[in-house]
């Protein structure tokens, strides 16, 4: 019986408050302390709340994630504060040490390489084929005109479908092909366009086959198997980059001279190149930084991430997303990254404080927003390993992860203050901390 009564029929019929009363009365020891908390974190504006519940189905309430900014960052010559939202300890401050670091260095330069995405229809079709690739140009053809009424405004816009490819799989799996297209989505991300697109290919396509003469009645029977966009998109791609002179690196801690920082710098990335293991971290690292921007922005962070992650294997080998080089004395590092954003639509224009980020960042075009991204994850990246070469990981982000140790542990402020100056000259960890309150608490 206990478990039939954690089973619902018509769940998302409820309200929103019969949602949580099911849910606390099945799920929670303390039903009336969780109904009031879930409740607690709803807007208090009920027409932002109300966009909020649209965005998702079955909502019950809100996640919060803290919303920061690292200033003095400086692309291309132009300043900017960096929104971005992320939980973790550190990932602002090392983004923004990064930016003040580089900022007397000659900031951050970008290049867009290109801008491109791409969506494929799969087909089954067990006809000649010779035959599909000699009149493949009359279809391509007929696949554009067809989709005017879709692309019009797009292709006002300067964007629109660019090249239709026709690939063959047949040699991996018999009949199998792809219409593999190419758009061109300008200042929005472009998925619901580029997916209208592809279905409209698939109607095209079978009224074209269903149609044609060049085909025997046989050769007219063609399956579609899927239409949709791919979040892989290695020709939408930026580069963000840093250099300077060794000379002007500075000096680091323990006593680094700014060869040995340069030296050591660049052998930490060829362990990356070359060691998976080192590279998913490395990359993840990158992606902190990325993904707090794309986020703050109302952007898909997992199209982004599965898009980077496949982009680090395109060798055959998973590796760093991030290079660096020293020749005649001079250090440079950089980046290249696929990047699929928008500005405009989507979460962009309907999510309050991503309409505020992109008002943060002085309303930048998509192909903007691309380089403050990259750029965001190579100076995230630059932190990371600029401490790991030198004094660490853990002593900074433990420093700050100090403060949800003791929010754990329900410090009071008198405790705060105290721990974090005993802190201030020691190792920070859980056991630590909570051996030096508990301290605190029996004297």
């Amino acid at each position: 019986m206990k478990n039939e009564q954690k089973t619902i029929s018509g769940f998302s019929k409820l309200s929103k408050r019969g949602k949580i009363k099911w849910i606390v009365q099945n799920f929670y020891k303390e039903p009336d302390k969780v109904m009031s908390e879930l409740m607690s974190y709803w807007h208090s504006n009920e027409e932002q709340q109300k966009i909020l519940d649209n965005f998702s189905e079955n909502t019950i309430s809100n996640f919060p994630m803290p919303f920061g900014v690292a200033p003095n960052f400086i692309i291309d010559d132009k300043p900017y504060c960096v929104p971005m939202v992320i939980e973790e300890s550190s990932v602002v401050a090392a983004a923004s040490a990064a930016a003040k670091f580089w900022m007397s260095r000659g900031g951050f330069k970008t290049e867009i390489i290109s801008t491109k995405k791409l969506g494929q229809v799969s087909f089954v079709w067990k006809g000649d084929k010779a035959k599909l690739k000699y009149h493949f140009p009359e279809i391509k053809k007929v696949l554009i005109e067809e989709c005017f009424s879709i692309t019009r405004n797009m292709i006002k816009r300067g964007g629109g479908i660019m090249d239709i490819d026709l690939v063959d799989f047949t040699e991996t799996e018999p009949h199998l092909y792809q219409l593999k297209a190419t758009f061109e989505t300008c200042d929005s991300m472009g998925a619901n366009f580029i997916n209208t697109c592809l279905e409209q290919f698939s109607t095209s396509l079978l009224k074209f086959f269903n149609a044609s003469e060049h085909f025997t009645e046989e050769e007219r029977k063609l399956e579609i198997i899927m239409s949709i966009l791919s979040n892989y998109t290695p020709e939408c791609l930026v580069r963000a980059w840093v250099e300077c002179p060794i000379a002007e690196l500075g000096k680091f801690p323990n006593g680094l001279s700014a060869e040995d920082f340069a030296r050591k710098f660049h052998m930490a990335i060829r362990v990356a190149e070359i060691d998976p293991y080192r590279a998913t971290t490395h990359n993840k690292g990158i992606f902190n930084g990325i993904d707090s921007v794309v986020i703050a922005t109302g952007n898909d962070f997992r199209a982004i991430e599965a898009c980077g992650h496949t982009y680090a294997s395109r060798s055959g080998t998973y590796s760093s997303l991030s290079h660096c080089s020293i020749e005649n004395g001079q250090f440079k590092f950089w980046l290249d990254l696929p990047l699929a954003v928008g500005t405009v639509g989507g979460l962009t224009s309907l999510h309050p404080i991503a309409k505020r980020s992109l008002e943060l960042l002085e309303h930048p075009s998509a192909e903007e927003l691309m380089r403050i991204i990259a750029t965001t994850g190579l100076a995230q990246n630059f932190s990371a390993l600029r401490s790991l070469v030198t004094t660490g990981i853990q002593q900074g982000h433990m420093k700050m992860h100090l403060q949800n140790i003791l929010a754990q542990l329900k410090a009071t402020k008198d405790e705060e203050v105290a721990a974090i100056e005993h802190f201030a000259n020691e190792i920070v960890s859980f056991s630590a901390v909570k051996d030096y309150i508990l301290g605190l608490r029996t004297t």
